[in-house]
């Protein structure tokens, strides 16, 4: 055979598609600042306006402001009238940029572009040499994956998530134990302490200062059925002490997952429930092609979730390791039931109901 033919347009084509990129990066980094300075939640309620009076009511730079709201213009999120000019955020533009909008606020996402960004040179290093980036790498991390779970867990945690368990709600509201596998700064389990206060919850977690977290926002909100351990999650306590186990977004990023399981399966009594919230996907990257956000979840997989798990001289298991991996290891693990289960509005996640019998 002789040699392909060079296709020009398809190379242009792709060429295009890279520019896109830059693009859309950039307004990811724009839109992060966005919400970080709050000028979305301030533009949702005002009229056309200057870059001035934008500044004086978010209370920031106008030069900055006037820089950024270029950015917003030309990537078609902001509105310009040239007299004046004067710039305007569209309520339907709204509807996907601003805390009101919760669950549906993107910009919540796209801090995770710069929060990557900061470790790139570590990262690189790492493609060189293996192992891994430490956790204390990773400026904001708690925080950004707070307001993360924030929208996709507990917003959804008590009318959606919990119900997917037969029997889980009325169990919760007679009184049960309660752990959570790798809390975080404990919004989900303060929410179910303070919802289902017969119940007893524990939450385990290695970051101190994300315990810290957590703690202080229990004892404001006056809770009593709740507390929170900094634990190493690969040694839980034995054996059969609580009857709901649960682990949002927590597994895949362990450096002993498989330990972690088995820990699991031990700790939870002969008829209790594990259930574990983790990135809806396939172990098998072809079949992971027309994911919706593919690229973010394995750029987020490769900067972040694997890497903390390697610099542990961990598994390297990563966000994308799949429903297929997920359903060998809970089988490995000692549990004989695994269910899956999606909810309509979440293309992100799955929700495993998992059970030793």
């Amino acid at each position: 055979m002789g040699e392909k033919t060079f296709d020009t347009q398809k190379s242009e084509a792709f060429a295009e598609r890279m520019i896109d990129v830059l693009n859309a990066g950039a307004l990811a980094l724009m839109s992060s600042i966005g919400h970080q300075t709050g000028l979305f939640d301030t533009m949702k309620h005002m009229p056309r306006a200057s870059s001035g009076e934008i500044a004086k009511k978010a209370g920031l730079n106008e030069r900055y402001v006037r820089e950024w709201l270029g950015a917003m213009v030309t990537s078609g999120v902001v509105e310009c009238d040239p007299e004046g000019p004067s710039y305007f955020l569209p309520a339907e533009h709204a509807a996907w940029l601003t805390r009101e909008a919760t669950p549906d606020n993107i910009a919540v996402f796209a801090q995770y572009i710069p929060l990557l960004g900061a470790v790139e040179d570590r990262i690189i290093q790492c493609f060189k040499k293996g192992g891994g980036v430490p956790y204390s790498a990773y400026k904001r991390f708690h925080q950004v994956m707070a307001e993360d779970s924030g929208q996709t867990v507990v917003a959804a945690l008590i009318d959606s998530i919990l119900p997917l368990v037969p029997n889980l709600v009325d169990s919760l509201t007679d009184g049960i134990d309660v752990l959570d596998v790798g809390c975080g700064v404990g919004r989900a389990l303060n929410l179910m302490a303070k919802t289902y206060p017969k119940s007893r919850f524990l939450g385990y977690e290695f970051s101190r200062e994300a315990i810290a977290v957590a703690t202080t926002e229990a004892k404001g909100l006056g809770l009593s059925n709740v507390r929170f351990e900094e634990k190493d999650v690969s040694s839980l306590p034995d054996h059969d002490l609580f009857d709901l186990i649960t682990a949002f977004d927590a597994i895949h990023d362990q450096a002993k997952p498989d330990k972690v399981l088995e820990g699991i399966a031990k700790a939870l009594k002969p008829d209790g429930t594990f259930l574990m919230q983790d990135i809806a996907g396939s172990s098998l990257v072809y079949n992971n092609k027309d994911h919706p956000v593919g690229p973010l979840l394995y750029t987020l997989s490769c900067m972040h979730c694997m890497s903390v798990s390697l610099a542990q001289n961990g598994a390297g298991l990563g966000a994308m390791w799949g429903e297929e991996k997920a359903r060998e290891m809970l089988n490995a693990a000692g549990f004989a039931r695994v269910e899956v289960k999606k909810l309509q509005h979440d293309f992100q996640n799955c929700y495993y109901i998992v059970t030793k019998n």
